[in-house]
């Protein structure tokens, strides 16, 4: 407490010198401090997070719609004539007419047992060389130059002699999808293999794992999201075979109705069929990627910002 003197006459000090501040400087508090506070202010937040915030669901089908709507325009205002590509609403409605009659869901169950069976026949023969490669140095010795030698070969250009060994029936079709498949599972099974980390194998080498506990515990679990990775590659390549296996001697699936509607020139028909086609691979990559969203909790990963 500061205490000033008194001038000469005065009768004591003059208090109202006396700082109640104290020696800080900083007014004391009382009872009405908390009405001359200062007001609290909010935090300030970046421009970019001050953004509305979209419903992702309206931001991924946005760009079909648009995409859609243009579309019909240029069908509208005549810029697409029906002979180069029909317009939307005929689409529709050559769909629902081809969904009504049976014709489209019978094509699609042909062409979902082809794609089924050849996906199934393409996993086993492409995870089962990958691991064997991939485990065994003797195998990577006897497998690898192989199979690398034989991926570079187009698969389609293997189509005429399917045919001459195989027929005209189902199992040149199977064949060929079983082919497309096998090649990106080995390569991806096999990089995920070779790229488990070697500490951790040393890790459970020292925790006394025996060999089949490595493979079982360390390594095919490090190798999985390879493996994924390659099944869903496998999916979208198990597609494109089909639509290649079915133009060639097919009495029976999506690909026959597209050969017929080329044959009448039907540009609405073979729309609908590639339109199947994607909804097809569409829905076959949800699956997958629900299955790897299940097998790889443990692995944390970037989702994007």
């Amino acid at each position: 407490m500061s205490i000033s003197h008194a001038p000469p006459g005065s009768s004591g000090p003059d208090m109202s010198a006396i700082s109640k501040d104290g020696p800080s400087g900083q007014a004391a508090s009382g009872p009405g401090h908390a009405a001359h506070a200062a007001p609290e202010l909010e935090p300030i937040v970046p421009a970019s997070t001050r953004r509305a915030r979209v419903p992702r669901w309206l931001r991924r089908t946005s760009g079909p719609l648009l995409l859609l709507a243009l579309w019909q325009l240029l069908s509208s205002t005549g810029v697409l004539t029906p002979d180069v590509l029909a317009s939307p609403g005929t689409i529709a409605r050559v769909g629902r007419d081809l969904i009504t009659d049976g014709s489209l869901p019978g094509a699609m169950g042909v062409s979902l047992q082809r794609v089924a069976v050849g996906l199934l026949l393409g996993t086993l023969v492409g995870t089962g060389l990958a691991l064997v490669s991939g485990l065994f140095r003797i195998g990577e010795d006897l497998v690898d130059a192989s199979v690398q030698m034989l991926r570079t070969v187009p698969f389609v250009g293997l189509i005429p002699l399917f045919i001459i060994w195989f027929g005209i029936g189902e199992t040149p079709k199977v064949a060929i999808i079983t082919l497309g498949v096998s090649f990106p599972l080995y390569l991806n099974v096999y990089a995920g293999i070779r790229g488990v980390d070697s500490q951790l194998i040393e890790a459970g080498e020292s925790l006394g794992l025996s060999r089949w506990g490595l493979v079982r515990h360390v390594i095919l679990p490090g190798a999985l999201p390879g493996a994924m990775t390659g099944l869903r590659y496998s999916l979208g390549i198990a597609w494109l075979a089909l639509v290649f296996a079915e133009q060639i001697n097919a009495d029976a699936g999506i690909g026959f109705l597209m050969v017929q509607a080329r044959d009448f020139l039907r540009t609405d028909v073979i729309v609908v069929c590639l339109i199947v086609y994607a909804f097809l691979g569409l829905l076959a990559d949800f699956v997958v990627r629900t299955l790897e969203r299940l097998l790889l909790q443990w692995r944390p990963t970037f989702t994007g910002r």
